[in-house]
């Protein structure tokens, strides 16, 4: 409303105006209305499309958990932020109308008259950011619940988060691998061979699993057939259960441990040492 004010009162404000620039400002302000309503449709960063395909791209069920929650934590902060905002601007507009009640200067009220404008297009914005941040927070609110249903969940927790760790990034490497030897005749490129070596897998074995599967849709291709995504999210999971102990075994070999339940939250408390005093006792 605010903004159709200002751009129904802008010709008043100009010094000089051709006529041909209020006709523009005719058609601009009676299409308004119409671009006003469309852009109420946005006013958010992402599509919901673009959300769970580019922003949450984690292979693996309780990684995209996590980002889907680190994703509604963002815009809880957000939301937090300009509803902070909004309270303060809405206390600044009070105190100019009540100064604008109790001014007799001619030249006083107007400039708190363009104030309360300004205050009043900003409130505008803000709200429009706030309604689009509302949209998104409540679509990955949606996905969390969602996306428990389907590994069968009522909640997570850090223990779950840590055991699905191996798995995640063996699939994530091996995602990346595959993608770089697509356009390097079949070769993992160094950086994931380093990935792998960190995770305690062989490389040479891991490159003869990506020339297999390379090869195997190759004949596919050859013999008139389509691969499909689905049989690449297949190859990934078959890596992970065949590699998923070797983290693991490769942090032993180093004196580590990648699990350790008494350093976890949302488990079982850990019993209290008895007080030395009642031990002696």
């Amino acid at each position: 409303m605010s903004n159709e004010l200002i751009l129904g009162n802008m010709n008043t404000a100009l010094a000089v105006t051709k006529p041909e620039y209020n006709l523009m400002l005719k058609n601009i302000q009676d299409r308004m209305p119409a671009v006003t309503r469309d852009t109420s449709n946005f006013h958010k960063s992402h599509s919901q499309f673009m959300s769970v395909t580019l922003d949450v791209t984690a292979i693996t069920p309780i990684r995209s958990i996590k980002h889907t929650l680190a994703e509604i934590d963002r815009t809880k902060s957000a939301l937090q932020e300009a509803y902070i905002g909004l309270r303060k601007k809405q206390n600044e507009l009070k105190k100019k109308e009540r100064d604008l009640e109790a001014s007799t200067d001619p030249l006083d009220r107007e400039l708190l008259e363009i104030e309360i404008l300004e205050l009043n297009s900003h409130l505008e914005g803000t709200q429009n950011h706030v309604n689009g941040a509302l949209r998104k927070m409540n679509f990955m609110v949606n996905q969390h619940k969602q996306l428990l249903e389907a590994v069968g969940k009522n909640e997570i927790t850090e223990e779950d988060y840590e055991k699905e760790e191996s798995r995640y990034h063996i699939m994530t490497c091996m995602k990346q691998a595959l993608n770089a030897a697509r356009s390097r005749n079949g070769m993992i490129d160094e950086g994931n061979l380093i990935y792998l070596f960190d995770l305690g897998i062989n490389a040479a074995q891991a490159q003869a699993e990506v020339f297999a599967y390379l090869n195997m849709e190759n004949q596919l291709i050859s013999n008139g057939n389509a691969p499909t995504h689905e049989m690449t999210m297949r190859w990934l999971e078959a890596c992970a259960d065949k590699w998923q102990q070797d983290p693991a075994k490769f942090a032993e070999r180093r004196g580590f441990s990648v699990f350790d339940r008494s350093s976890l939250t949302n488990s079982p408390a850990l019993e209290m040492a008895p007080d030395p005093e009642q031990k002696a006792a």
